[in-house]
């Protein structure tokens, strides 16, 4: 399976954001990512903007990919 865009991962954590944003990054291991998403999201959606970091959240998560590792 592959790790990069378009994999089978992305596409799951695409929809688990769609649903909880930051809950893609998190599945994805992306803590940090995850709850700047989940806190700018929860504070934005007060004022009604929140729609705007929740589709950042889910296309963040869609088109990640991760760093290739090289071990000496």
């Amino acid at each position: 399976m592959s790790s990069g865009q378009g994999s089978a991962g992305n596409v799951i954590a695409a929809l688990a954001s769609f649903f909880i944003p930051g809950l893609g990054q998190l599945v994805q291991g992306r803590l940090l990512a995850a709850v700047v998403q989940f806190v700018l999201a929860a504070v934005l959606w007060l004022i009604l903007l929140g729609w705007v970091v929740h589709l950042w959240s889910i296309i963040d998560a869609a088109l990640f990919r991760p760093r290739p590792r090289y071990y000496a």
